[in-house]
């Protein structure tokens, strides 16, 4: 790769960093970093696959390519509701596997700088925080901020991708 391709990769790093697609599962305001999100698509029929963890829903064909979509009220083990108008699928991709995300509704894009993120809560609370990056501060609210990284552990990735 040239020192231009390099420089053009950083620049493009640097225009997301501190951008976050954020979305709502009920009341819960959630983040993700931009860089991860391939696209945003409405509702589509998914087609139920046998033997996969509760919360993924299924596959979906998107231009030609099969992604499996995974609901995040199940995988936050929250209660499961009814698709609405609003609820829409988040695509992203973790390690060169593309997966949809069900999501009630996306909110907005956020640039929220460095010093307004605070460490996720320590394992000595009680909290599970495996996927929380951090938490983000934006005026009075808190947004939790989602690892995509760890969002699905290896083998989950592995059978969402051998889905």
């Amino acid at each position: 790769m040239s020192d231009n391709q390099e420089d053009k990769i950083n620049q493009e790093e640097d225009t997301q960093h501190g951008r976050f697609l954020t979305f709502a599962l009920g009341k819960e305001v959630y983040g993700m970093e931009i860089k991860y999100v391939t696209e945003i698509i409405g509702m589509q029929a998914i087609t139920v696959v046998p033997e996969v963890p509760i919360y993924v829903r299924g596959i979906i064909n998107l231009r030609g390519k099969i992604i499996p979509v995974i609901d995040m009220r199940l995988k936050f083990k929250k209660e499961p509701i009814p698709y609405g108008d609003r609820t829409c699928i988040v695509v992203i991709d973790i390690d060169e596997v593309s997966v949809g995300l069900i999501v009630d509704q996306v909110t907005e894009v956020l640039t929220i700088p460095d010093e307004d993120i605070a460490p996720p809560p320590s394992n000595k609370t009680g909290i599970d925080n495996g996927y929380i990056k951090g938490i983000g501060k934006i005026q009075n609210e808190v947004t939790l901020l989602l690892d995509c990284e760890k969002l699905l552990s290896d083998d989950e990735i592995k059978a969402v991708a051998g889905v």
